[in-house]
């Protein structure tokens, strides 16, 4: 082996492990109290294997902007390698070989350091690889159309290219990648077990490519735990969009079984002891010490802050396309430090929600061209009093306006503008909403309600200038049925560029049906959106 490649080539302080995504985030958060002395640390210190720096490209996203507080959010990716080397085909089935990325997550955790969103990119998203370092010490050039998940591949390097697919995952985002974790199949079995299990739910029986699972709520791990994250073929349509919300179901699932276990020793050890055994990491996460650091920054992240997003996309042949301008705009609230609702966290640039989407609870109506042609006065006065956390004209609290029971129709012929509907309603305070078929169309938005809740209506129509409000005896909460002027008025905006051209960061003036469609919450109950298809 030459020189260079020797330099390029992942380097190792012990065994050759390469990486799988799924326990990462629990490996970092358990490294953190495992400190007991010396020889544990210089333990773990040989378990840790870094790839190499060279790989990475040189001209890179800047580095986020800390925020007014002082935290500075950050990028995590995290890759599964399917690889069958190293022992990894007992628990895989198949030939040994390089393996490719077939998980990717690129987490962003916010600069308050108190939210977080995984954004799922699918294994087949042809995307634009740029040049990667080969191991005879030259770049490839740029090729485009490529399926995401050949970046690791390029090379052939024995442990892969984490590099390759960090400058790709650059290069489609325009954010910089703080660190990136690599775990295989031995390392996420390994992980699994030393939480004693995850809870998770199989959507129907399995029994198929070596794959055997029951249907029903169970804890699996090991063998068990890497076949469900595995498993495609037997659930749904079969395709990887479909695993990737049975992934997402398991991080979730995972996270909240370490934040429940604790930090005690008795659980720590062991499971900092295969979490650091099983992980590839960029240089800046090489030692205990960093990833504890690391881990420690994430610790007050709890699992209702935390969501889940597949990169906006579509199918194209056999493959998977990206979606504009809805993957644009997801990676811009993201640059921006901003909610998949468009939000601030409060420590992030801006404040406000996504324009158009509705204002905040309590806005005035002046915020929205208007007040309600067919609202009262006295959901003004509810405006009013919301603004200063008092009650409403008729004695009831604001909160308990938005708690009401609202369910979302479309009737506007417009795709996924319930869904849309629906994301921005909760990030504007409301808890109880449930998206309703599809209805026959209608030109005007509708907001139908039981007459105990009229305040809470003309409280909702602030949001929906224009709206009719009308009282229904039979009426269960309030019915929301979108009209066609909410699919003409959450048309996207054209931005503040000059020529009506929109700025790479401009915020949407509503959530586009491609991120709100592909949406899930980590604390999502294990049963529910399991399957795509």
């Amino acid at each position: 082996m030459t020189d260079a490649t020797q330099d390029a080539a992942p380097t190792r302080s012990r065994g050759r492990r390469i990486a799988r995504a799924l326990g990462a985030t629990a490996a970092a958060l358990v490294v953190a109290a495992a400190g007991t002395g010396a020889w544990y640390y210089q333990r773990l210190d040989r378990n840790i294997t870094t790839f190499a720096p060279e790989g990475i490209a040189s001209s890179r996203p800047p580095v986020a902007t800390p925020a007014p507080t002082g935290g500075r959010p950050v990028n995590v990716l995290l890759l599964g390698s399917d690889t069958r080397e190293d022992g990894n085909n007992s628990l895989g089935g198949g030939d040994e070989g390089v393996g490719h990325s077939d998980t990717a997550i690129l987490l962003h955790v916010y600069a308050d350091h108190k939210h977080a969103v995984g954004v799922s990119i699918p294994r087949d998203t042809l995307v634009t690889v740029p040049p990667c370092l080969l191991p005879n010490g030259t770049w490839t050039k740029e090729r485009a159309n490529q399926m995401f998940n050949s970046a690791f591949t390029v090379g052939e390097f024995e442990n892969g290219n984490p590099a390759c697919t960090q400058n790709t995952v650059e290069t489609l985002t325009g954010l910089r990648v703080d660190h990136t974790l690599v775990v295989d199949f031995k390392g996420f079995a390994a992980i699994t077990s030393a939480v004693g299990g995850v809870d998770v739910c199989v959507p129907n029986d399995v029994n198929s490519y070596g794959i055997h699972l029951a249907k029903g709520r169970q804890t699996v791990s090991g063998q068990q735990a890497v076949d469900y994250v595995r498993a495609r073929h037997g659930i749904g349509d079969n395709s990887d969009i479909g695993r990737m919300l049975r992934q997402q179901a398991f991080m979730s699932s995972l996270i909240k079984k370490v934040q429940e276990k604790g930090f005690d020793l008795s659980t720590l050890l062991p499971l900092a002891d295969a979490a650091t055994k099983s992980l590839t990491v960029d240089p800046e996460l090489g030692s205990p010490y960093k990833l504890a650091e690391f881990a420690q920054s994430l610790q007050d992240i709890q699992l209702s802050d935390i969501q889940f997003v597949t990169l906006p996309w579509r199918f194209q042949g056999e493959r998977v396309a990206v979606v504009e301008p809805d993957a644009s705009i997801l990676w811009g609230l993201l640059r921006q430090d901003r909610t998949l609702d468009g939000r601030s966290t409060g420590t992030g640039a801006g404040t406000g929600a996504v324009p158009g989407a509705s204002p905040s609870p309590g806005a005035s109506p002046s915020a929205t061209g208007g007040a309600p042609a067919t609202a009262s006065a006295s959901a003004s006065a509810s405006a009013s009093a919301s603004a200063s956390g008092g009650a409403d004209a008729s004695g009831q609290t604001d909160r308990a306006l938005l708690d009401v029971p609202v369910t979302v129709h479309n009737a506007a012929k417009s795709g996924g503008l319930a869904g849309r509907t629906a994301l921005g309603l909760r990030g504007n305070g409301y808890t109880d909403i449930t998206i309703g078929a599809d209805t026959p169309a209608r030109r005007t938005t509708l907001i139908e309600y039981a007459p105990s809740r009229r305040a809470a209506a003309e409280r909702l129509a602030q949001l929906y200038p224009g709206a009719e409000l009308r009282s229904a005896a039979d009426a269960d909460g309030i019915v929301l049925t979108l009209g066609q002027d909410r699919a003409l008025t959450n048309a996207p905006d054209a931005g503040a560029g000059t020529g009506g051209t929109a700025s790479p960061d401009a915020l949407p003036s509503s959530i586009p049906s491609g991120i709100a469609d592909n949406t899930r919450p980590a604390d999502t109950d294990l049963c529910n959106d399991l399957s795509f298809g």
